[in-house]
């Protein structure tokens, strides 16, 4: 499998560098980028081949990779769509659907859409993946091995469903790093030190998750475990429960999703 990637952006580079890890040669990995600069850190960072030209740089490739902003796609489908030979298009591209990148490919079918997030940069991420109808199940495993490269992915059958997934994981670091910023502050008031805090906030939350990753158990029995009658922790649930912080946390998610749904439909207009 030869995969190009138009845009060699910081998802790109997360994706390459995955891929190389987990045995793909560099011979099999390519890049189309018009920045000189940005050619070069990845010439140099990876060992592969990084053109300008796109007709160069897709005309021997098995799966293009679209990493550019949402904003550039339109524009990118236009140059794109005379030089596809029926390759499997995947696009990484946020709040544009597949069935819009079809109609901007002039009707190319093989189209697999993802939302990955930004802990795809450690290697951390998830990915919800849609596949269009004319995909086959070789295509689908093609596209899932890619993403798997930095993290772990899960399929919709309706490509409705990603506006959920970018509500939940692909806006959700910035969710996480919220309250990650908001524990800090409480410490660095209570008397810690900016180190100390930063040390415990990311360190009490990287093995909370841990363990609610390695447990079968749902969050609100792990939760309640913590929460002994009458402690320091009760204490601090019932101050965020009478605050409604968790009916905020989910209207705030609700946003998300409505704005993604927004952004679909002001791209579907193009």
């Amino acid at each position: 499998m030869r995969i190009v990637f138009v845009g060699g952006g910081n998802m790109a580079s997360a994706l390459i560098s995955g891929l190389l890890a987990k045995g793909f040669t560099p011979e099999q990995l390519s890049v189309v980028e018009i920045s000189v600069e940005n050619r070069e850190k990845l010439k140099q960072t990876f060992g592969i081949n990084v053109v300008e030209d796109l007709a160069a740089g897709v005309s021997a490739s098995d799966v293009i990779v679209l990493a550019v902003k949402p904003q550039q796609l339109f524009e990118l489908t236009q140059h794109l769509a005379p030089l596809l030979r029926q390759q499997l298009v995947l696009s990484i591209a946020a709040g544009i659907q597949a069935t819009d990148i079809k109609r901007w490919l002039r009707g190319h079918e093989r189209i697999v859409r993802a939302m990955p997030n930004t802990p795809s940069l450690v290697g951390c991420g998830v990915a919800g993946l849609y596949a269009m109808p004319g995909v086959s199940e070789s295509d689908k495993h093609d596209a899932e091995s890619i993403l798997a490269a930095v993290g772990s992915v899960l399929w919709v059958d309706q490509e409705d469903m990603l506006h959920a997934v970018t509500a939940i994981s692909g806006s959700g670091p910035a969710y996480v790093f919220y309250f990650i910023e908001s524990m800090q502050q409480a410490g660095i008031e209570l008397g810690l030190s900016v180190a100390q805090s930063r040390q415990l906030s990311l360190q009490t939350f990287a093995g909370a998750s841990h363990l609610a990753n390695a447990s079968e158990e749902d969050a609100a029995v792990l939760r309640a475990r913590v929460t002994s009658k009458g402690g320091t922790t009760e204490q601090a649930i019932q101050a965020m429960e009478k605050n409604e912080i968790k009916s905020k946390i989910i209207a705030a998610i609700r946003a998300s999703n409505q704005r993604s749904r927004e952004m679909s439909d002001e791209y579907s207009k193009i």
